[in-house]
């Protein structure tokens, strides 16, 4: 979604005039619970003519899907006879058996949670997604790094 109703609030060149209560008003409309229930939120700034003509970025979509089916292959080995196919889909005991990080990620996770105000659901999701992000990168264990990129994907208020 638009971060406002005009799709311009951060952008400089095309400032919004009602910002920030324009997207304070314009995100509103989405209610917390709804917005809890998407994992990862991510800003995509606009694409300028500039941007167009540089050269291609390092690591190409073939590098990132071999990556993803390498996690996606961990995971399905991870779960099976579980009755569950990925790390969105565990639950409970099997998530806190897969997805507890170590002591400096549990630190940060807890005082993260306290900070963002964080429902259960939301505290929940963030272990998912670090799993998965422990998961793209290799790792066996989910670590504050892995935690930290996974709080990086909650939803952060408007600014302009």
């Amino acid at each position: 979604m638009n971060p406002c109703r005009c799709g311009h609030l951060g952008d400089a060149a095309l400032a919004c005039a009602r910002a920030p209560r324009c997207a304070a008003d314009y995100q509103a409309k989405l209610s917390g619970p709804l917005i809890d229930r998407i994992d990862l939120h991510v800003e995509v700034a606009a694409v300028s003519a500039a941007d167009l003509v540089l050269p291609p970025p390092a690591e190409g979509s073939a590098e990132v899907a071999a990556r993803v089916a390498a996690a996606r292959a961990i995971q399905t080995a991870r779960y099976e006879g579980q009755g569950v196919r990925t790390n969105a889909e565990a639950d409970g005991a099997l998530l806190d058996r897969v997805a507890t990080p170590d002591e400096a990620g549990r630190k940060l996770l807890t005082q993260a949670a306290e900070a963002m105000r964080m429902s259960a659901r939301g505290y929940h999701r963030v272990l998912r997604v670090a799993r998965t992000v422990a998961d793209l990168a290799g790792s066996d264990g989910v670590g504050r790094v892995h935690v930290a990129e996974a709080l990086g994907y909650r939803r952060r208020p408007p600014t302009n």
